[in-house]
């Protein structure tokens, strides 16, 4: 799904204002995931924490009345994508959240469509689809040779 350049700032922008609550004031607080709800007929991305609270929420203009069946699938990239510049430009090391902590995009039912982002202290791997592929074929072929010996 192409978005604007204006709904990519939108999102950064959601996304900042939602974690400006959390900038650095000492004690660090409590949170396991933050929650990004988009949804398909109003367009809208809400942003929540743990406890279902709004932090910040915007329209994004390509995503009302989206028609097609896929439209997680769709917006999974360009999420993991603004996610991820927020932590490339270390916005994310500055939040008084313990870690680890992560950013998880939910559907209408707050169910976990995908992880995002997981921020640790250590560099934890971050299992993703890439990394997962021919995975079960390697451990059948394992299993294998390992039964025939």
């Amino acid at each position: 799904m192409d978005i604007s350049e204006q709904s990519h700032a939108a999102i950064a922008s959601v996304l900042e204002e939602a974690l400006k609550r959390y900038a650095s004031a000492g004690e660090e607080s409590v949170l396991t995931d933050i929650h990004l709800l988009p949804n398909q007929d109003s367009g809208e991305l809400i942003i929540l924490d743990d406890d279902e609270n709004v932090l910040a929420r915007t329209v994004i203009a390509e995503w009302v009345n989206y028609e097609g069946d896929d439209f997680y699938m769709e917006i999974e990239p360009l999420l993991r994508a603004e996610v991820t510049a927020l932590k490339e430009q270390g916005l994310l090391d500055k939040l008084s959240l313990m870690k680890p902590y992560s950013f998880v995009l939910v559907d209408d039912e707050k169910e976990t469509v995908a992880d995002l982002l997981l921020m640790d202290d250590n560099e934890t791997l971050f299992l993703n689809d890439e990394l997962l592929k021919g995975l079960d074929e390697e451990l059948d072929a394992f299993l294998k040779d390992l039964l025939e010996k």
